[in-house]
């Protein structure tokens, strides 16, 4: 069984165009499926990404439970940080705790966001806006939408959202994703591999994106 996934995984690696994969993919994926599996699968699909020449990787975990976003997002940025060190040094951190606006530096980089929510980000983004107003840096008559890209925590827009094992969206990046594509997949995270991933990768290049069209 398994040389037979592996040679369906070598034919679907053999059908990617690596010069027309999303630039930007962001994996979503709730608590219950990070905290009930090994952070190993992580670091696993950081390479798949690696192998067919994806650069950005943003991993969302949504915390249903607010009141335990602390706690469990500590526990998951440690564990998932851990098992993604050795793929690259290149990891930016998003969590109600602990964010900033970060420039991605060069070679593959990945966004780790926990509990970080859209509404979250975007109410931080008018803080940070109406701060500027008030101590006369910025006028209200300026402010248009590329002000308000400039100071979002993450401003690179995603190509592909993954959604793992569940037909809900969340909230997470609700600005930036108003055109990407999105993928659906039946299997949870406990149950994701590599042939999911590269499914999910060949739908995309099979879409015709309009942005909004």
């Amino acid at each position: 069984m398994q040389v037979v996934q592996r040679l369906y995984e070598q034919r679907l690696l053999a059908l990617i165009n690596k010069s027309a994969v999303p630039r930007h993919v962001v994996l979503v994926l709730d608590e219950t499926d990070a905290l009930s599996n090994d952070a190993i699968k992580f670091t696993h699909f950081a390479n798949w990404c690696i192998e067919v020449n994806i650069t950005i990787l943003t991993i969302f975990i949504s915390i249903i439970e607010e009141s335990a976003t602390e706690i469990i997002g500590k526990q998951l940025v440690e564990q998932i940080q851990k098992a993604l060190c050795p793929v690259t040094d290149n990891i930016h951190v998003y969590c109600r705790e602990k964010s900033a606006d970060i420039k991605l530096g060069d070679g593959f980089c990945i966004n780790l966001a926990v509990g970080y929510s859209g509404r979250f980000e975007l109410t931080n983004t008018i803080k940070k806006i109406m701060h500027k107003v008030e101590m006369g840096e910025l006028s209200a008559e300026n402010i248009d939408e590329a002000v308000i890209e400039q100071h979002l925590s993450i401003q690179c827009e995603p190509d592909l959202v993954i959604r793992s094992g569940g037909k809900r969206l969340t909230d997470f990046l609700i600005w930036q994703s108003v055109y990407s594509e999105f993928y659906f997949t039946d299997a949870n995270w406990q149950n994701y591999r590599k042939v999911d991933f590269l499914r999910a990768i060949r739908d995309y290049q099979k879409r015709q994106r309009r942005y909004g069209k």
